[in-house]
């Protein structure tokens, strides 16, 4: 019996029972990292480092269930124009929540947006902290972001310089893709500073993105109607005017790992 069992094995009429291998499960946690080197730092379509470069770069955690926390940096050169001594960056510290039914997706968090430094004397706090609540569908994404710290940026109202909280952001993004790693970038968006109309204004954005397979360039114009007066910096001093809100080109080299 034991040679007609042989047999029948060697001729594969009789299988050999497979070793089961047990497929470890996928891990609920993920961890990314990101990088970016851009010709102007231009944040809500104003220039950050009044018109010259940045390296930016941070780290995101999401679970699965669709909890995240994340931290970005970027050099900045205008928090030093009065509101804090040997102040030269900007660190994002945010978390919440996000998930999708279909093509439509959900995002609701919180962001601090916080510049290391000594405080000037009597100047106003440039650390700014915020709610957001974002939907997207498909190409299309929307966010609304309101002021929860006393102060946002360092406005204050225009009678007393009293407090900003309670100013708002809302925004209307498209980026489309295309054949061959390209894609198109449009934004509109609107920045409300409470009781404080030459603070406020309205800012779009038109670019292209191009995928080179290490990384993703993009080629951008941004422009606002934001008031001259209001957004034109200036060094220490009064010296090196620039004005930060007027159009302008920038080119970014990103990648994620």
């Amino acid at each position: 019996m034991k040679k007609l069992v042989h047999a029948l094995v060697l001729t594969g009429l009789v299988g050999v029972p497979a070793l089961a291998v047990a497929e470890e499960p996928a891990s609920p946690h993920t961890l990314s990292g990101n990088i970016t080197l851009t010709s102007d730092y231009v944040f809500r379509g104003v220039s950050q480092t009044q018109g010259g470069p940045a390296i930016q770069g941070g780290f995101d955690y999401a679970h699965s269930s669709g909890f995240y926390v994340g931290t970005w940096a970027s050099n900045v050169d205008w928090v030093s124009t009065g509101y804090k001594e040997n102040s030269s960056m900007e660190i994002d510290l945010y978390g919440g929540y996000k998930g999708a039914v279909g093509d439509f997706g959900y995002d609701v968090g919180v962001i601090t947006y916080y510049y290391p430094g000594d405080q000037v004397a009597a100047a106003n706090d440039p650390d700014t902290t915020e709610v957001y609540v974002g939907a997207s569908w498909k190409f299309l994404s929307a966010k609304y972001s309101y002021t929860v710290s006393d102060r946002f940026v360092g406005w204050g109202t225009t009678v007393g310089n009293g407090d900003t909280d309670g100013s708002y952001y809302v925004e209307l993004n498209a980026n489309y893709g295309l054949p061959s790693g390209w894609g198109l970038i449009g934004h509109v968006g609107y920045q409300d500073v409470k009781d404080n109309d030459p603070a406020s204004y309205t800012d779009w954005k038109l670019g292209v993105s191009k995928d080179i397979g290490f990384g993703v360039v993009t080629v951008a114009y941004t422009d606002t109607d934001a008031d001259e007066t209001a957004y034109t910096w200036t060094n220490v001093g009064g010296t090196n005017p620039e004005k930060v809100a007027d159009g302008r080109f920038f080119v970014s080299f990103s990648k994620t790992f």
